[in-house]
């Protein structure tokens, strides 16, 4: 592979180059770099202050740097004179540890250190609205049950069939795109790939999908609960571990009831095991609890889970094994940092690994009808402050992540909480203004 970039943009054409990073609260950040000057960037990194993104820092701290990675490089398809790169954060010579992708690189280097590559997908749902935001964008996607509408699906072919030619030209393998369970919610799956290329085409896919929408007078949300009475957008991730050849999943065993190996099982126990723990980077919003466990929707079930459980090929629980070697956790939304979605699912596994956690017996009820009668099973955390106290109390955060992310990522999110609480809302006046 080809890793010059000044060689890559003659070759290709390229006038401009996004170098790009995602900081710790989602928000994508880039500086538009003519290829003139894009090799001097691929040695020393584009500058930014850091202060100016959700990093916590300060005005103080030295210039910040964002070295691109070659291997991410993806040519816009509707735009093939820009190409986006994703960077790894430096400062004074030394990677910046609370820093996302960084945070995710730490993550796949302690699982390569077990002999483990692991390899995951992401089915990413949104909503196509209007540009305001409020309503829809489709007013005749009505349907009690929309989920497959096939009209509802077709009105919005232009959109859809840009994004999924987009991501065949770049060779991502597309192989499915419905319509989601919502009025006026989509979902568009690609094939999975190594963490960290699954992460980087997560973050460009929500880049590309919001650009396409608007190019077409829409607006995309991946919002996790933007109308009460429909289902949110979740951003389901399927997971297995191969060995560092990439032949052989480790998570396979033909032998097993469900097809999973004793290697996933302490997988699978570290993800539950930490899962209210880490649920402040899997549903890290406000929003987000709006989504989790949520009232019943206008089709009929949320789709999203109530509870830490696991169950074979069952949609009602946190965790489900649709097929052998692999297993789809239903935690995440559209919320989630693509980086940090990862990074917390391998540090979860690494953990149950190494201290050989028991996910213990599936539940295979139905848990939206006896979410009760599954005798004793730990809930999620009800709100984003709950679920930063577990996060800041988890030795298992502490110990993956290391101190300098936990309190940079704790105190931005606190802060996030807090300018929530100082709002006041329409219920709150509605409810309480004649008391």
């Amino acid at each position: 592979m080809e890793t010059d970039l000044a060689s890559i943009a003659d070759n290709r054409n390229i006038k401009y180059f996004l170098v790009s990073f995602v900081d710790l609260l989602g928000r994508l950040r880039a500086k538009l770099v003519p290829a003139r000057a894009i090799a001097e960037m691929q040695q020393d990194g584009a500058g930014f202050a850091g202060f100016a993104a959700w990093l916590d820092m300060t005005p103080a701290h030295p210039d910040m740097f964002g070295v691109p990675d070659p291997g991410s490089l993806i040519q816009l398809p509707w735009k093939p004179e820009v190409a986006w790169l994703a960077s790894d954060l430096y400062m004074n010579g030394a990677p910046v540890e609370a820093s996302p992708r960084v945070a995710l690189k730490r993550q796949i280097e302690a699982a390569a250190a077990r002999g483990l590559r692991i390899k995951t997908g992401v089915e990413c749902e949104f909503f196509l609205i209007n540009a305001s935001g409020d309503e829809l964008s489709d007013v005749q996607d009505t349907h009690e049950k929309p989920c497959y509408d096939q009209s509802a699906l077709m009105r919005r072919y232009d959109v859809i069939s840009q994004i999924c030619d987009s991501m065949i030209e770049l060779g991502w393998n597309p192989y499915q795109n419905d319509h989601e369970d919502a009025n006026g919610q989509f979902e568009m799956n690609w094939e999975y790939a190594d963490a960290l290329v699954t992460a980087d085409r997560h973050t460009f896919f929500k880049y590309m999908t919001k650009s396409i929408a608007e190019a077409n007078g829409h607006r995309a949300t991946f919002m996790p609960k933007p109308f009460a009475h429909l289902t949110g957008n979740g951003c389901h991730a399927h997971v297995s571990a191969w060995d560092m050849a990439g032949e052989n999943n480790l998570f396979l065993d033909t032998l097993d009831e469900v097809g999973l190996s004793e290697l996933a099982y302490s997988f699978l126990g570290g993800v539950l095991h930490s899962a209210d723990a880490l649920a402040a980077l899997y549903i890290p919003t406000v929003n987000s609890y709006k989504r989790i466990d949520a009232a019943v929707t206008a089709s009929g079930a949320t789709w999203s889970p109530n509870a830490i459980t696991y169950a074979g090929n069952n949609r009602t629980h946190m965790v489900r094994i649709p097929d052998q070697g692999r297993f789809e956790v239903r935690l995440m939304d559209g919320s989630s940092n693509p980086y940090l979605l990862q990074a917390a699912l391998i540090a979860a596994g690494v953990d149950g690994i190494d201290n050989g956690r028991d996910p213990g017996k599936r539940l295979d009820s139905n848990m939206y009808e006896n979410p009760h009668n599954s005798g004793t099973v730990r809930k999620l955390p009800a709100n984003l402050l709950d679920a930063l106290r577990l996060f800041e109390e988890s030795t298992v955060v502490r110990n993956s992540f290391g101190e300098e992310f936990v309190s940079s990522y704790a105190k931005l999110k606190h802060g996030e909480w807090h300018r929530f609480t100082r709002e006041i809302s329409p219920w709150e006046r509605a409810h309480t203004l004649d008391c």
